[in-house]
């Protein structure tokens, strides 16, 4: 799905400034390491930007930060989420504490929602989304 010239550009700056937790989990998912599928990071999407996204799998990946539960977020995310789900792709979020604490059972978590290979929404207890460009 194209995406416009400004999403892409936002995207492309974002990749160069990954939080802590988006860093860490690039390291495990980037060059095939998980399952041996290919995961993009900070990929722009429509009007939208999937802070790592698998094509093979239909599936992006989020990690949220506490911010996500609070304000008009979790609403912003569930639009996010619909929007994507009606183009066949599945949402996980993780919470950062969980990248930063367990990383282990983050990619456990990622992998046993490919092998499920459920195209509905998982969601952390914090809710969240990624990023919308302006």
């Amino acid at each position: 799905m194209e995406a416009p010239p400004r999403t892409r550009a936002f995207a492309k700056s974002l990749r160069r400034q990954l939080t802590l937790p988006e860093g860490l989990l690039w390291r495990q998912l980037k060059a095939r390491q998980l399952l041996g599928l290919h995961f993009r990071k900070q990929h722009p999407m429509g009007p939208y930007i999937l802070d790592f996204y698998c094509d093979s799998a239909q599936l992006c990946v989020e990690v949220d930060s506490y911010v996500h539960g609070t304000e008009d977020r979790p609403e912003r995310d569930d639009r996010r989420d619909a929007w994507l789900l009606s183009h066949g792709i599945k949402t996980l979020r993780l919470s950062a504490r969980l990248v930063l604490k367990d990383m282990d059972a983050a990619l456990r978590t990622i992998q046993a929602e490919i092998e499920a290979g459920d195209p509905q929404p998982s969601c952390s207890p914090l809710g969240g989304a990624g990023r919308e460009a302006d």
